[in-house]
């Protein structure tokens, strides 16, 4: 019997397969970085061809790194990013670019469908607020800028569904991923020609593909695949996950006891619902892996991405302390943190640097410096900000469910003992880490097993496969601090509005 699972995730920068036997045990990682591409302003893209070559890379590194038969995988997961747009050909070659969910070239056509009410006719459907990363916002600018493109084009796919097609030859979408379009009934689960025809999308209708579940086999490897990565012909591949079911089934969300937090690019806040959740003010509700389950949302581009971006552009020296050190950058970070106080400084960080939850035309900055304040308080705040910004988030959720016993959280952030602590005490919930270094190749191997039969539910698998390494527990002593600059950091807030408008 194959003892092994394989999963695939690609982000919206990072592409990593994961090797996991079925008790979730992590064999080996492997991960290759592709070019954001941003040939306009407002414009984040990546070349399909260059992201595929990556998933092929990251297939070979592991069964190198692993040492194993191939034979011995018993099947694939895939998940992705979601929402953007990937359209290929009938024989899976890219039509240009794919386009990442940070992409806000659509801006003004979304504000004109809430202008015109669009948005509020098909809520009761799609159950979610309409974005310009979006897909239906996306070929909506397509159809009005580059008809010849969307002419081209034979399959409107989504990021993890594109690679899928490349591994089996088989164009299909998945429910978790085409559930989060604005493109698809979820009440009724299936694709709305009054939601497409409302959005002006009612002539793309045949180059949206059959609908597969996630637990389900939607291909196999083929023979010429096979040649390339070192896989075995016929491998059976799942139907994979929507980024956010990947990190639910892969932290042991699958009840409604607890609440996801994933902390990357994006601010992914979430929980499980046996009731769908429709309100104007939420931002998504999407079908979730389990059947007879809902995915309910809150989540902006306002994460730890804001962490990279303060590291990249404002430290020199640091790298090479870390370097003769022998640490990471980010460990540095860490430390740098740890060695202020929650109550030594009162600099406020808006983490607004790729989108925001709070105002369309929000900018990122720093708010409260004094010349005594060191890059060390300007790294405190920014985690503060970056948390404060998940808290936003949270709060919003509370209005629709029970507080949570406990936060999973996912994400890079993981690593980090000191921000970990810091979102108990913002968020006064203990905070559990699970095992593993990547939960995104982890859930969708957790789908793969699922998919292969290897256990009968997704809650099976996880109740196997998941395994909780860390808890983190508020601390009483800082809960009035962070109260305090919490509220401090909504009424700067409040003030600044006027001023982005």
């Amino acid at each position: 019997m194959s003892n092994y699972i394989l999963g695939i995730d690609n982000g919206g920068t990072i592409t990593k397969a994961g090797l996991f036997t079925l008790d979730g045990t992590e064999i080996t990682v492997a991960s290759e970085k592709t070019k954001m591409l941003m040939p306009e302003p407002s414009h984040t893209e990546r070349n399909m061809e260059e992201l595929w070559q990556a998933n092929i890379r990251v297939i070979q590194k592991v069964l190198k790194q692993s040492r194993i038969n191939s034979s011995e995988i018993r099947g694939i997961g895939i998940t992705g990013h979601g929402n953007g747009l990937y359209l290929a050909r009938e024989d899976g070659s890219p039509v240009g670019n794919g386009i990442i969910s940070t992409d806000s070239r659509a801006k003004e056509i979304v504000q004109a469908w809430y202008d015109c009410g669009v948005v509020d006719t098909i809520l009761p459907k799609t159950m979610q607020s309409i974005w310009s990363g979006q897909p239906a916002a996306l070929l909506a600018w397509l159809k009005r800028h580059r008809p010849e493109v969307l002419e081209e084009a034979r399959w409107i796919l989504m990021c993890k569904d594109y690679i899928r097609f490349r591994i089996t030859g088989v164009a299909a979408a998945e429910i978790t991923d085409i559930s989060g379009t604005s493109l698809f009934n979820i009440r009724d689960m299936q694709y709305d020609d009054e939601i497409l025809s409302s959005l002006g999308l009612e002539d793309i209708t045949g180059k949206l593909p059959p609908v597969k579940y996630s637990g389900e086999i939607c291909g196999y490897v083929t023979e010429e695949v096979a040649q390339i990565t070192g896989l075995k012909e016929g491998t059976p591949v799942a139907g994979g996950l929507f980024d956010i079911d990947a990190a639910a089934v892969a932290t042991g969300v699958t009840d409604e006891d607890k609440l996801c937090i994933v902390a990357g690019t994006w601010s992914i806040n979430q929980y499980v619902s046996k009731v769908p959740i429709v309100d104007k003010d939420l931002f998504m509700t999407s079908v979730f892996c389990i059947p007879g389950y809902w995915l309910t949302l809150e989540g902006s581009p306002t994460s730890a991405s804001n962490l990279e971006w303060f590291v990249n552009e404002y430290f020199n020296f640091e790298h090479e302390e870390t370097k003769d050190r022998g640490i990471s950058i980010y460990e540095l970070c860490n430390e740098m943190v740890e060695s202020t106080a929650p109550d030594e400084s009162n600099i406020l960080f808006f983490p607004y640097l790729f989108g925001s939850n709070v105002h369309p035309n929000a900018k990122a900055c720093f708010f409260g410096i004094n010349g005594w304040h060191t890059k060390a308080h300007m790294l405190r705040a920014l985690y503060e900000g970056v948390t404060f910004g998940h808290k936003i988030h949270f709060d919003k959720l509370l209005k629709f469910r029970d507080h949570p016993q406990t936060i999973r959280i996912a994400g890079g952030v993981t690593r980090s003992n000191v921000w970990m602590q810091m979102f108990a005490d913002i968020l006064q919930t203990p905070i559990e880490v699970v095992n593993g270094t990547e939960q995104g190749t982890l859930g969708a191997a957790i789908c793969s097993a699922v998919a292969t039969g290897a256990y009968d539910s997704f809650q099976t698998a996880t109740n196997q496969m998941v395994n909780v390494g860390k808890a983190y527990i508020p601390r009483p002593s800082v809960k009035a601090i962070y109260e305090e600059k919490y509220a401090y950091f909504n009424r700067v807030l409040d003030a600044l509005d006027p001023i982005w408008k």
